[in-house]
């Protein structure tokens, strides 16, 4: 355990799980237990439980599960340290020293301190006289000496290593500076090389203010146009949004989501703080849910080209499914936000987000656009994709407005309009339920089980192993037990996770009364979902007794047993049969 269990009780004591979620999640109370929509995955019936009797949470839809620590490590994108730490500043506690703890604190400093120096040494490189084409290059796109010191904003010169030679010359390891993607390693010499070159640099901040990622625009028409840091140890590229340790403080609940860095710096130094961009990928499901925590309108802010209506249309599905509202701004007479800033300015842009309009609008007139309603194919086809596009609305009163217009544009009465919506609905509904039936035969037989890998081999097994398991948390006391101490040991365990399971039990039997907190951080939160399984299946059995747990050790007792004398050899292959044959009898 990382921690004293005397600290994480007190925590776990003033940092209520049903407070803490509530904070993320609308929690509605079902009988002893709280139920909401979970926020790892995407969902419009609540699959999400607070179990109030043992302070944990499970998502029978997708399998997350934990106490309040695993909760906020999965909810924040944090390791265990920086959980207990994120809870304990809630609760007003003192955090206490632990070896393990320490370094794995000293070794993410190490990478947020050689950032640090990084973003540093590429500004004083921007400003540098010999560089001055960079700094002109910069403040002939509009950027002020401000806001570029506000963002950091830096250059990387033409060399193979200044910047690498700068940090070995600070103390730092070749190793930790090709980890954090600063440097790239020469196939031939094996000699370390700058990973950004003639670039200008913009750092990428988390929330706390630390610097954890570059992305780099290229001066000039060199390829790629601009290039971003990988995931690193303290970087996830599909969990971050640029610019929202700025944009998290706007007080209206609206984010402006960009496509690139640039229009990002532009709109914030024209007024817009609340814009943000992705990182060089399109929208994540994980950016999702964080945009869903600090704003509940998305103004879509994307370039006006082909490829980026296909990410618009993409990051209204996504941001819908988080229950953001969705508003696309139409960017004309520019290419993108920045240049249109610089064109029209301020006011203008103003006009343009108030103008925007809503994701079924901006769907039906992109699909609008397509056909002319005079040739009957082309209006059967634009019926057929409105029908389509509406058949995914929820709201029957957004849906009645659109079904009006509709009709009115094409003469078709909005009976027939509704009748064909509600088709495709039906043909939707009965795919996802075969989706699901798929999912759960899958689930069943233990296919694509990324935590126990062991499940497809024999699944039988690993449910005996996975209800014992559940049974040993349940009631620790068990385990010493005069009917179970002989019969429980690692070999009776087939699965590897289950022999991990086992050994955590094991080491931690008198402090399972207080849950399963006391395992620390000896599971991902993955696992942790897993574990919360196996008590969660035990808990809505009636029947939990010692005799239940003594025949499930018994049982793999003698599949263990009989694995270890199935050696594969012709006699103990003639010997099995035999045996067969003595059952069948």
């Amino acid at each position: 355990m990382a921690f004293p269990q005397e600290f994480i009780h007190e925590l776990k004591a003033r940092c209520n799980i049903e407070d803490v979620i509530s904070q993320y999640v609308q929690l509605k109370r079902a009988g002893s237990n709280l139920t909401g929509c979970c926020p790892f995955h995407s969902e419009k019936t609540p699959s999400f439980t607070v179990f109030r009797n043992n302070e944990n949470f499970y998502c029978f839809g997708c399998g997350a599960g934990g106490d309040v620590i695993t909760f906020v490590m999965k909810m924040e994108n944090v390791d265990y340290v920086t959980a207990i730490e994120h809870l304990a500043a809630r609760a007003g506690l003192t955090v206490p020293e632990d070896g393990n703890a320490m370094r794995a604190r000293v070794n993410k400093e190490r990478y947020f301190e050689m950032n640090k120096l990084a973003a540093r040494f590429f500004y004083d490189s921007l400003i540098a006289p010999e560089n001055k084409d960079a700094l002109s290059y910069i403040t002939g796109r509009g950027l002020t000496p401000a806001i570029i010191k506000r963002f950091g904003i830096g250059y990387a010169d033409t060399s193979w290593d200044s910047l690498t030679g700068y940090l070995m010359s600070k103390g730092f390891e070749k190793e930790e500076i090709k980890n954090g993607f600063l440097a790239g390693v020469s196939q031939k010499s094996g000699r370390l090389f700058d990973y950004f070159r003639n670039r200008i640099m913009f750092p990428i901040f988390d929330l706390s203010g630390n610097v954890i990622a570059f992305g780099g625009r290229i001066i000039g028409d060199g390829k790629p146009k601009y290039l971003n840091s990988s995931d690193t140890p303290v970087f996830k590229k599909s969990r971050n949004l640029y610019a929202l340790n700025h944009a998290k403080n706007n007080t209206d609940s609206s984010l402006i989501l960009c496509e690139g860095y640039m229009d990002v710096v532009a709109l914030q130094q024209a007024g817009f703080v609340n814009a943000v961009a992705t990182l060089g990928t399109a929208l994540t499901s994980e950016q999702t849910r964080i945009i869903s925590r600090y704003a509940n309108t998305v103004y879509l802010c994307y370039d006006s080209d082909e490829a980026g209506q296909r990410a618009s249309k993409r990051a209204i599905d996504m941001l819908g499914d988080v229950g953001v509202k969705v508003k696309v701004v139409t960017v004309e007479g520019a290419k993108d936000p920045d240049e249109y800033i610089k064109k029209y300015g301020k006011a203008s842009f103003e006009k343009l987000l108030k103008g925007s309009d809503g994701h079924i609008e901006y769907a039906i007139k992109n699909i609008s656009s397509k056909y002319n309603l005079d040739i009957p194919e082309q209006k059967l086809a634009y019926l057929d994709e409105c029908c389509q596009m509406l058949s995914g609305v929820y709201s029957d009163i957004e849906k009645e407005i659109f079904v009006q217009r509709i009709s009115a544009e094409s003469g078709i009465a909005a009976e027939i309009i509704r009748n064909e919506i509600k088709k495709r609905q039906i043909k939707t509904h009965r795919r996802a339920v075969k989706d699901a039936v798929r999912d759960d035969i899958n689930k069943s037989i233990g296919y694509g089980d990324r935590i126990n890998a062991d499940s497809a081999k024999n699944l039988s097994t690993v449910k005996k192993e996975e209800n014992l398991l559940g049974i040993l948390m349940i009631r620790p006391e068990f385990i010493n037990s005069p009917s179970l101490k002989e019969l429980l040991s690692e070999e009776i365990f087939q699965c590897e996770f289950s022999k991990k399971v086992w050994r955590e039990i094991c080491r931690n039997a008198d402090a399972l009364q207080d849950g399963i907190e006391t395992f620390g951080d000896a599971f991902t939160a993955d696992e942790m979902g897993r574990i919360v399984q196996m008590t969660v299946r035990r808990n809505e059995l009636k029947n939990n007794s010692e005799a239940v747990a003594a025949e499930l050790a018994r049982s793999l007792r003698k599949e263990a047993d009989r694995k270890k004398s199935d050696d594969g050899s012709d006699d103990s292959f003639f010997k099995r049969i035999e045996e067969l044959k003595k059952t069948k009898k």
